[in-house]
């Protein structure tokens, strides 16, 4: 169980949730604790509450079931197909007061609208949105996006909805949505460097701004150690692991992952294979569980080297040499127990591995929620999705520690105008004091 303390403005949006039955959306650049508080919500709520996320790997992260499984839902567009419920499905579906819904960015709209049908359908509900059941959302859609299906999906969505992002879903239509927008950033701490970041979040970006980035962090050599490459393809990540691990002296040591269950395909939340050396630079995956005399000694992103492979796993961080012991990660899946009447969490699969995944690079997508003192962000030859740049320069703890593998052009800074819309349009809950006001 984690015990955190709530800043003053993740309480009020608490309250809000636990307090009212009303559908919730919880955003917020990065760094200002979605995840602190998602992870709260889990751990103290008095509701019965599911939480899903699209991904496999996203609902490994919040201990709860990708929306495919936890509806049954087919892969692909569901449209106005008949949705098919087994017993199962429609007394987890009737037992929860709250959906929670993790990384909602990445949920296109016909998937919203299939889970709306599905709360109905399973609650004999029919005329009310989501049957009855409270809806909460978490995620920014300023860093990840919907991915587009094949091109009879895209021109579905074309002819369908204003867009594919969820908040364009039909059930908003008759169902209302607060949006509270987390404002305290608790990962950087330099007022300017934050003001850069919202200006390359909003796609607002000043020659000056531009100037200041491109100064820091493409003008000066990039450092040999200690920091890591955000790129923007698995092909560059890849060739960098594997020339920088073919250089140094020594063998290499695999070490497998134990897996047990059904994990469904290949989404591990680590390496099956994870091949280290002595020197290798490695990032942990997961925040340290076992809290020393001074707190966590690693949380997710930290960067570390290799010190030993003997007996255990000594990892170097910041001339500390700590042993790491491999950690489990569990699969979760909801049921219903009839004669305690409350919704169960089983675990259905775990997968044992080291922490770590080496980390000379790793792609922007998969940086998400890490934070580094240090880091090359390589764009590429070019940007290929809306809020890639914002995603990898808000990684970064201060500007000092940015490196830019070539300077910033105007054509990296993408904002999707759907999202524009939306956040611009919409009624908010903004700051400690959670008052209403249209921004």
């Amino acid at each position: 169980m984690q015990n955190v303390t709530l800043t003053r403005e993740q309480a009020a949006v608490y309250q809000a949730i636990e307090h009212t039955r009303e559908h919730v959306f919880v955003t917020g650049r990065a760094g200002t604790g979605k995840s602190t508080l998602l992870n709260h919500l889990n751990w103290n709520t008095q509701k019965q509450i599911v939480i899903c996320a699209p991904t496999g790997v996203a609902a490994l992260n919040v201990g709860g079931q990708t929306i495919h499984s936890l509806f049954r839902l087919p892969i692909g567009v569901i449209a106005d197909h008949d949705i098919d419920q087994n017993d199962a499905v429609r007394k987890i579906l009737n037992a929860m007061d709250t959906l929670v819904i993790d990384e909602v960015s990445m949920v296109n709209a016909d998937l919203m609208d299939a889970m709306d049908r599905s709360l109905r359908q399973a609650r004999q509900r029919p005329h009310e949105a989501f049957g009855g059941a409270q809806v909460v959302l978490f995620g920014d859609p300023y860093q990840l996006a919907p991915v587009p299906g094949s091109g009879d999906e895209r021109r579905y969505f074309a002819d369908t909805y204003r867009s594919m992002w969820f908040f364009d879903a039909k059930v908003w239509q008759e169902a209302d949505l607060r949006i509270y927008e987390l404002g305290e950033v608790h990962r950087q701490h330099d007022d300017a460097f934050k003001h850069m970041l919202n200006a390359v979040r909003h796609g607002i970006v000043t020659a000056e701004i531009a100037g200041m980035l491109n100064e820091t962090g493409a003008r000066r050599p990039l450092p040999e150690h200690g920091a890591i490459t955000l790129a923007t393809t698995n092909d560059t990540v890849n060739r960098i692991n594997r020339t920088q691990l073919h250089r140094l002296p020594g063998q290499s040591q695999a070490n497998e992952a134990e897996v047990n269950g059904d994990f469904g395909g290949r989404a591990f939340p680590a390496d099956e294979t994870l091949e280290l050396k002595l020197g290798a630079q490695v990032m942990f995956l997961r925040n340290d569980t076992a809290l020393g005399p001074d707190g966590q000694r690693w949380v997710n992103g930290t960067i570390g080297t290799v010190t030993s492979l003997k007996r255990e796993v000594r990892v170097e961080i910041d001339g500390d040499e700590h042993e790491v012991e491999p950690v489990t990660w569990e699969k979760y899946k909801y049921s219903w127990d009839p004669g305690r009447k409350k919704l169960e969490r089983q675990i259905v699969a775990e997968f044992t591995q080291y922490p770590l995944r080496l980390a000379w690079a790793v792609t922007i997508h998969k940086s998400q929620g890490a934070s580094y003192d240090a880091a090359i962000v390589d764009l590429g030859s070019r940007v290929f999705s809306p809020g890639q740049t914002y995603v990898a320069l808000s990684r970064l703890t201060s500007l000092e520690g940015l490196y830019l593998a070539r300077p910033l052009r105007p054509s990296d800074i993408i904002v999707d105008r759907d999202v524009e819309r939306f956040m611009s349009g919409a009624q908010r809950e903004i700051g400690t004091a959670g008052e209403a006001h249209s921004a």
